[in-house]
């Protein structure tokens, strides 16, 4: 982590246009995931917030931009896997106005992490699950609002649209901002990490979910997303990129070809194993194609976790089919 001391860390900031910036979470590695500090009407919203670990640096952020933390409304959580909100319970203990912005599906389990927590030590492991995310700090019921589809926000008069977008995960939820030609849509628009740039401009992937992944699901709300004609998409993973209907098709493509690779790979000894062969070989061909600047085993190792994760998403995906 880039930190000056324990007290005082200098986040990585990355300015976009409409008064938005992108913060380093410092999760995993830098360039992984970012938080969005949304600014307006002298008012102001973090989209998604990282882990525990994050909470410093987005602090320090508020501190760079000059921003109140009193002056902060809302926590808008796309969704509550951990690397998203994780850190969301902790920052709101610092942010007396702000109110956490959650689907459904997704508010049971900030409010009362426990599932939560135990679902993510099945995944990471007790030891990762430790020293990734640390000790999840519930979010109090009464600055929890709860979402429906179609629903607005407003920063400072700025309205945002929340649309529900099952796929990655049943409780995931983007938000619009139709005045600025812009969604930030946590994992549904997939990810794309800056290393693997070309001058033909941004690579992307989707990401599944170890539990809810949906194929259909996923596709059904990329296109919902496409059809407002957005200029630019904000990521989690990592921030902003243009070009989306271009990377809309390769998304869905993409998606199609790992449904391929996985029904294929479903009655074979080690269908893991060949899911990820087969998910492996496709990146590397696609980001080849693509002109990305990283030779292919270092494009792999970049996408080590995410080629981990796609898989037992898969695989959860086949065993609730029944293969």
């Amino acid at each position: 982590m880039q930190e000056d001391s324990p007290a005082s860390p200098t986040p990585r900031l990355f300015r976009h246009p409409d008064g938005i910036t992108a913060v380093d979470t410092e999760y995993v590695h830098p360039g992984h995931a970012a938080a969005h500090i949304v600014r307006h009407g002298g008012r102001a919203a973090f989209v998604d917030v990282g882990t525990n670990d994050s909470v410093p640096y987005l602090l320090a952020a508020l501190d760079a931009l000059g921003i109140a933390r009193d002056a902060v409304d809302h926590l808008l959580l796309t969704h509550v896997h951990l690397d998203h909100a994780g850190g969301a319970g902790r920052l709101m203990r610092e942010l007396p106005n702000a109110t956490a912005v959650l689907h459904p599906r997704g508010a049971p389990h900030m409010i009362d992490p426990a599932k939560l927590i135990a679902g993510s030590r099945a995944v990471y492991g007790e030891q990762r699950f430790r020293r990734l995310y640390g000790d999840i700090v519930p979010i109090p019921s009464e600055r929890v609002r709860v979402t429906r589809d179609g629903d607005t926000v407003s920063i400072g008069g700025r309205q945002l649209e929340i649309l529900h977008t099952p796929g990655h995960a049943l409780h995931h939820q983007v938000f619009v901002d139709r005045a600025h030609a812009c969604i930030f849509t946590g994992d549904t628009f997939g990810l794309s990490y800056r290393e693997l740039d070309s001058p033909r401009g941004a690579f992307i992937i989707p990401t599944t979910t170890p539990t809810q992944f949906d194929p259909e699901q996923l596709i059904g709300s990329i296109d919902r997303l496409l059809s407002y004609s957005p200029e630019a998409m904000y990521l989690m993973h990592f921030s902003r990129v243009t070009d989306v209907p271009r990377l809309g098709e390769s998304l869905k493509a993409q998606i199609r070809e790992l449904v391929r690779i996985a029904e294929q790979s479903a009655n074979g000894p080690d269908r893991a194993a060949a899911i990820r062969a087969g998910m492996g070989d496709l990146w590397r061909e696609l980001a080849a194609r693509h002109g990305c600047p990283l030779p292919p085993q270092r494009v792999l190792g970049l996408l080590e976790g995410d080629l981990e994760l796609n898989t037992q998403g898969l695989i959860a995906w086949l065993e609730r089919r029944g293969l």
